[in-house]
This record gives structure tokens, sequence and C-alpha cells, in this order.
């Protein structure tokens, strides 16, 4: 009797252990699971105003556009888990403030248009430095992508495997199928364009290319994630068409190609196939007219 009972101790003892250490478990999960939504939530409204002061500096609507750079800030200072990431928006808003203000005073000058447009790229700069001084503040690498492709790699797609060669030459031929409409043109016409054509998308496509895959990409893949690195940097450089006189649905159009873009360099380990593929894509957009 008295070994029956002491076994009913025993085992109300270990049933007690285990229902404590399940409810403790379930607590910890619960936990884990509000932190992991306050985070996503954060991170979310952190975008919302990434994109908000993007949207408003690209229309030139200063005033408006400091409201999510103040907000930013409030949000720099409370915050020390995000703070390099929070710290990269504000500065790239800024250089963002600093190249529209640049781009009204050129719009002024009497100058041909091809050569406004030029300028207005050459103008990325201070966005690109912008990102730049907030790396260096938050004593972080700057890291661009800037290595040669292994040409050897094999690139891992849903349902099989390619060689990193193949996989660039099926991208470059699909980006090259916005040059169809060149061979349409007089010849006239292309040596008209054709200086202004190579000089804008080289100065367009590298500068893009190392801001939003290079600079951007690289950092909020190192601080937040992967998926929220491509999801930021392809609608962001879609939104930074707006400024060139794309209307914003059309620019978000864009996203795509960001899309496309920041999967070559993640896949290629390279800013370089990207950059080949941006000055194609250009180049089409200004022979087709899009661009003047």
């Amino acid at each position: 009797m008295v070994l029956y009972i002491q076994g009913l101790i025993q085992l109300k003892s270990s049933y007690s252990e285990r229902l404590s250490e399940t409810i403790k478990s379930c607590f910890l999960k619960g936990g884990i699971s509000i932190n992991r939504s306050r985070t996503n939530m954060f991170l979310l409204f952190l975008a919302i105003l990434f994109f908000a002061g993007l949207i408003l500096f690209s229309y030139r609507l200063f005033v408006w556009g400091l409201l999510p750079l103040i907000f930013l800030l409030i949000l720099y200072i409370s915050t020390n888990k995000y703070r390099s990431s929070v710290s990269l928006f504000i500065f790239f808003l800024l250089g963002t403030l600093v190249y529209q203000l640049g781009s009204s005073y050129i719009n002024e000058w009497n100058i041909s248009k091809e050569m406004k447009i030029i300028i207005n790229r050459c103008l990325l700069m201070f966005i690109m430095i912008g990102t730049m001084i907030s790396l260096m503040l938050s004593k972080q690498k700057i890291f661009f992508y800037a290595l040669l492709p292994d040409w050897h790699r094999r690139i891992t797609m849903p349902f099989h495997t390619i060689k990193l060669p193949y996989f660039l030459l099926i991208g470059l031929m699909v980006s090259s199928t916005i040059l169809i409409p060149l061979f349409s043109q007089e010849m006239s016409d292309l040596k008209t364009v054709l200086l202004f054509g190579i000089l804008f998308a080289i100065i367009n496509a590298t500068l893009e290319e190392v801001i939003w895959r290079g600079i951007m990409l690289s950092s909020l893949k190192r601080n937040v994630s992967t998926f929220y690195a491509v999801v930021i940097t392809s609608i962001g450089f879609g939104l930074l068409h707006i400024p060139i006189g794309i209307p914003v649905i059309i620019s978000l159009l864009f996203s795509f190609g960001g899309l496309f873009y920041a999967i070559v360099v993640l896949k290629s380990d390279s800013i370089y196939p990207s950059i080949v593929f941006h000055i194609v894509i250009n180049l089409g957009m200004v022979f087709n007219g899009w661009i003047i």
C-alpha cells in the first residue's frame, strides 16, 4: 500500500512537472510570436515611411516629405536593433532631397533636354554618397557585390539547376528584346540618339545598380533579411523613376525589373551582370523614345 501511494505521488509530481514545462513552453512560444509580430510591424512601418518619403520628394513636395524623415528620426532614437537600417533610410531620403533640389536647379539652365537628363542622372551620386555616409557612421562595411561572377557556379532554380553562364545568357536575351524596334528606325535617327543613349545608359545603369543592388541590397540583407532587402530595393527602385517623369503606376511596374536585377545579383554574387542587363534596357528605352 505504501509503495502504491509513493507511486501515485511520483506520478503526480512527474505530471505536474510536465504540465509546468508545457505551460512555460506555451508562454515562451507566445512571447516569441508576439515579439516576431512586433518586429514585422516595425519593419513594415519603416518601409512605409521610406516609400512615402521617396514619393513625396519625387513629386517635389519637400515640406510634406520632411514628415517621414521626422518619424524615421524618432524610430532611430527609439530602437537599437535596426538602427543601422533606419539610418540608411534617413540618409537615402536626405540624398534624394538634395538630388531633387539639384534637378530643380538645372531645369532652369538654358541647355538641351538631353544634357539636362544626363546631368540629372549624374546627380544620383548624392543618393549614393548619402547611403555611404550612413554606413560609415554605423561603422559597417560598404559592400557592392563588386566581384566577377564565378562562371563555374550552378544556379539553383525551383525544379532544376542551371550553369551561371546559361542563366545570364537567357537574362541577356530577354533584356535584348527591348532593342527590336531599333531595326525599324532610319539610320539618320539612330545616329542622333546613339551617343546620348550610350552615355545615358552607362551612367544611369551603373549608379542605380550601385545604389540599389550594391549598397542597399547588401546592407538590408545583412541587417534584416534577404526577403526584406529584395522587396525594399525592388519597390524603391521603381519609385525612383518618378522624378524623370514616369507616372507612379508605371514606376511601380519597374519594380519587377528591380526584382529581376536583385535575383541576378544574388544568384551570381556579382553586380556586373545586372549593370549590363540594365544598360541594355536603358538603351532600348532611349531608342523607343521613352526618355526623350
